[in-house]
């Protein structure tokens, strides 16, 4: 089974598009990408657009390879509201009539009419079905976040490759999970890979006291449950002293981010949007005489720009 992040905060954007290919089924999970309108009274940087424009490349690339496309819940960094991503597509989503509310339910009716004639969509809540030798499998509606939010519910994705024994499950907005049904859920499945959102300490003084606290114990119990291998990322990475803050999850060596699984560092540009316009806005670097250095010539400019990106 292969598993693919396409998009995520670790890789720059709001998003946790991924492609699944397990036996003869691609599945494109989730494809939506989005920045922050606006964070610490900042617009995204120039940094932050490029990379918004290569996530949607790739998700637009590995959407013509997929069979099926799943879509967890209706906020706009996890599904696309133009039809021609899932035109001729078998499209499983959340259902836009069964507890959910406001803009979400708003935005799932609106995809579904969209889309009539142009895909098969199927209601995701409870769904089961064999492919060959795979086996899918789609949770009832989760919390999203703390149980009774009021950011509504998410559903999870299971997939079981019965050739290779591995089941990967994709768990979105579950934060944490903060949820103890939540947990339960993902214990019960049994992952041999798991992919969800860490715990949004980000905002934590909007949250119940001890909540992301909780976040953190649920995850541990899901890894000692199961012995599985998480990717956390989204919510968790916009925290920009995400590496401290989880380390005790990172630590476990079990607990990697979207941008590790494929072996590329983590670049959170939401996190690092304050340094990113601060370096926008600095002065370009007075002209200097050039400085001989051993056969080349550099100016301090020059220097000071090789300095920064050896550091990086």
């Amino acid at each position: 089974m292969r598993v693919i992040p396409l998009a995520a905060e670790s890789l720059g954007v709001r998003s946790m598009a991924t492609y699944v290919e397990a036996g003869d089924l691609g599945i494109l999970i989730d494809p939506g990408a989005t920045l922050a309108p606006t964070r610490w009274g900042l617009p995204p940087a120039e940094a932050e657009w490029q990379a918004l424009r290569r996530a949607n490349d790739r998700i637009s690339a590995y959407a013509t390879r997929a069979r099926l496309i799943f879509v967890s819940h209706y906020h706009e960094d996890h599904f696309r509201s133009d039809p021609v991503t899932y035109a001729g597509h078998t499209v499983l989503a959340k259902d836009p009539r069964r507890m959910i509310a406001g803009a979400q339910a708003r935005r799932g009716l609106a995809l579904w009419k969209a889309l009539e004639g142009q895909a098969t969509v199927e209601s995701a809540d409870g769904w089961r079905r064999r492919d060959g030798a795979v086996e899918l499998s789609v949770s009832p509606p989760l919390p999203h976040g703390v149980d009774g939010t009021p950011l509504g519910h998410v559903v999870g994705l299971a997939v079981c490759d019965l050739v290779q024994r591995e089941r990967f499950v994709f768990a979105s907005d579950v934060q944490g999970p903060l949820s103890a049904v939540a947990a339960a859920w993902l214990i019960q499945q049994r992952p041999t890979l798991l992919y969800l959102s860490g715990p949004p300490s980000y905002v934590e003084r909007d949250l119940p006291a001890g909540a992301v606290q909780r976040g953190i114990d649920n995850l541990r119990r899901v890894l000692d449950a199961t012995g599985c291998r998480a990717i956390m990322d989204h919510h968790a990475l916009r925290d920009s002293s995400f590496a401290a803050r989880f380390d005790v999850l990172w630590s476990t060596g079990h607990v990697i981010t979207a941008a590790a699984h494929l072996g590329l560092p983590a670049t959170p540009l939401e996190a690092q949007r304050r340094a990113l316009w601060s370096d926008a806005r600095k002065p370009p670097a007075p002209v200097r005489r050039p400085v001989e250095t051993g056969g080349a010539i550099m100016t301090r400019a020059k220097r000071t720009f090789a300095r920064r990106g050896n550091a990086q």
